[in-house]
């Protein structure tokens, strides 16, 4: 029998270049429940590339997704399984994203075209785990009518026996635009993902696409079964001590950034014990403290000292100490 499906009433979208371990690490000490998401790892790169380097994580991460790029069912199924055996709770094929490089491999967002290949992709993969298999897509690309493109996919791949569906809520222009621009530029329609969710009341749907504010967290949970942030996480990371309080009735894991950052030390130490440097935490931590006095003093100190070879957790508390320990004040930087 199959696990449950972790929870997906709040998730951290897979971001390439962002949501590597350390990151996810830092998401996990700001909130015990958010589900967390890898970057997208090809299922060639799986199979053939440094399984520990590419898809390693840390148990304190659970629970967290795998997300695979590809086309080819059984290698998705073999990649599949590596994921499965590495210890993730969920594996999730990517179907929105629209870089070129995606593009020359004839999977992420242009799978949008080609529903019946997703399908026997799920197949495939279901076949091979015992674990959740989930989808992430779009509401169509290019031309598509987002109708007819997304019911087309979803039931594909629910007679697939898919276990979720993320639907980042805007088309996806494989022509003209930039990575950047598709996720800013095709207008958001909620509303798409609203009906898709009545339509299919049994199937849990998660909306994920310019959401932001907790308010808005809490007005799709009125229709759907989960909310999934991207940029806002990691660009405001400190947004995500609001999720446990707020959406699972728990206590947030540490009052505020600083308490997060003092539970980090172990994990940096660690790392930094195994030869790593610095910079692979600290890049991610930029974010942190919006509108208190000394925030700008604290980005200079990560990008002037943390940065270095040999920088240690002495330059990260140098950089921390700039900053005002008293309630963000918004006309402050």
């Amino acid at each position: 029998m199959t696990p449950p499906l972790p929870n997906m009433r709040f998730s951290v979208a897979p971001m390439m270049d962002w949501t590597d371990s350390a990151c996810r690490r830092i998401h996990r000490l700001l909130s015990h429940h958010a589900l967390l998401y890898t970057e997208m790892v090809t299922a060639q790169a799986v199979i053939h590339g440094n399984r520990e380097r590419l898809i390693g994580f840390d148990a304190m991460e659970h629970p967290v997704a795998l997300q695979l790029g590809g086309n080819d069912p059984k290698l998705l199924a073999q990649a599949a399984r590596i994921g499965a055996d590495f210890g993730y709770d969920e594996i999730n094929l990517n179907c929105g994203c629209p870089s070129d490089r995606v593009q020359g491999g004839a999977f992420g967002a242009c799978l949008m075209r080609e529903p019946e290949r997703v399908g026997d992709c799920v197949v495939a993969m279901k076949a091979a785990v015992a674990i959740p298999v989930t989808v992430k897509c779009r509401i169509g690309v290019d031309d598509q009518d987002p109708e007819a493109a997304l019911d087309a996919l979803t039931a594909a791949v629910r007679a697939a026996g898919v276990d979720a569906l993320i639907v980042h809520a805007r088309k996806a222009w494989l022509q003209g635009l930039s990575p950047k621009e598709n996720r800013e530029v095709p207008p958001l329609d909620y509303e798409r993902a609203y009906r898709l969710k009545a339509a299919n009341p049994d199937l849990p749907v998660a909306v994920n696409g310019g959401i932001k504010a907790p308010a808005e967290w809490l007005a799709h949970l009125q229709k759907l079964d989960g909310v999934m942030v991207g940029r806002e996480a990691y660009q405001n990371p400190e947004i995500l001590l609001r999720v446990d309080p707020l959406l699972f009735g728990a206590a947030a894991p540490a009052p505020d950034a600083f308490a997060m950052l003092e539970a980090l030390e172990p994990h940096i130490a660690a790392h930094l014990e195994r030869g790593g440097r610095l910079h692979a935490f600290t890049r991610h931590l930029v974010g942190l403290f919006p509108g208190r006095p000394g925030a700008r003093l604290f980005r200079r100190h990560l990008a002037e000292h943390c940065v270095q070879p040999g920088a240690g957790l002495a330059d990260l508390r140098a950089a921390i100490a700039h900053v005002s320990r008293h309630q963000p004040d918004a006309a402050a930087a």
